[in-house]
């Protein structure tokens, strides 16, 4: 019983008008890929994390492909929002068209076996910034006194804060007894340099033990970032980042 990690599979099979492959040829059949390598390294019994980023249905009925492909995959999945999975809906709505194998975190904690996993997707913050590893982040986030800036940053951060007590609400959700407990974020809760963030605090007071995300992509070559701090481990899981092999956890 091993557990599993991976985010962004971005899959298109409701919606094959927006595949993948226009972001280069890393991303030819990548689904297929990701498959492959699924099927040879996981177990049924294994449970996999999926930090965000399913599809890239906007509705609930476009999505149905897509979940029932990662059902026919083997293994247990948790799945938390991404933000580009605007299909997502309420828990009463997803529970209608969810397969048997998957289950999601919406304010609330996954339990299997001895494990407790929680999470929230959280947003940009400007607390740091990735721009020195991935050709597709900014290098820092400087506020101006554009007015369009302006009203973003005053928009992402309420994002953000709404984002942080989903988190908080999710991991007090944990069961106190659970012998090892995993949060998944979308957006990364913490900097390159491991320094404390709001999102860091959080899970180090609920004695979170590891912590899976993606959302980054276009990694440079050669940076293999993310660590361990304060008795968290951090997990970087986008999948063209891991070469669309799921990463184990433990």
């Amino acid at each position: 019983m091993r557990i599993w990690a991976i985010a962004d599979l971005h899959l298109s099979f409701g919606v094959p008008n927006k595949g993948m492959d226009v972001f280069g040829p890393k991303w030819d059949q990548h689904a297929d890929k990701i498959a492959g390598h699924w099927r040879a390294l996981i177990h049924p019994d294994d449970l996999v994390l999926i930090a965000g980023d399913i599809s890239w249905a906007m509705r609930l009925p476009e999505v149905a492909p897509d979940l029932q492909w990662i059902d026919a995959l083997p293994g247990t999945k948790v799945m938390i929002r991404g933000n580009h999975d605007y299909w997502w809906g309420s828990l009463k709505q997803m529970a209608e068209i969810l397969p048997p194998s998957i289950h999601v975190i919406q304010n609330t904690a996954f339990h299997w076996k001895d494990v407790a996993v929680g999470g929230s997707r959280l947003w940009d913050t400007p607390e740091y910034a990735f721009g020195s590893i991935s050709a597709s982040e900014p290098t820092m986030r400087v506020p101006n006194n554009d007015p369009e800036q302006v009203v973003q940053e005053e928009m992402n951060a309420k994002i953000f804060n709404r984002e942080l007590d989903r988190l908080k609400l999710s991991l007090k959700a944990m069961k106190p007894d659970a012998k090892v407990r995993i949060a998944m974020t979308h957006y990364p809760p913490i900097g390159l340099d491991l320094g404390v963030s709001r999102a860091s605090q959080i899970l180090e007071e609920h004695r979170i033990d590891a912590c899976v995300f993606g959302h980054i992509h276009n990694l440079k070559a050669g940076r293999a970032p993310f660590g361990e701090a304060r008795g968290v481990r951090y997990y970087l899981t986008a999948c063209d980042y891991l070469d669309f092999k799921p990463l184990i956890i433990m």
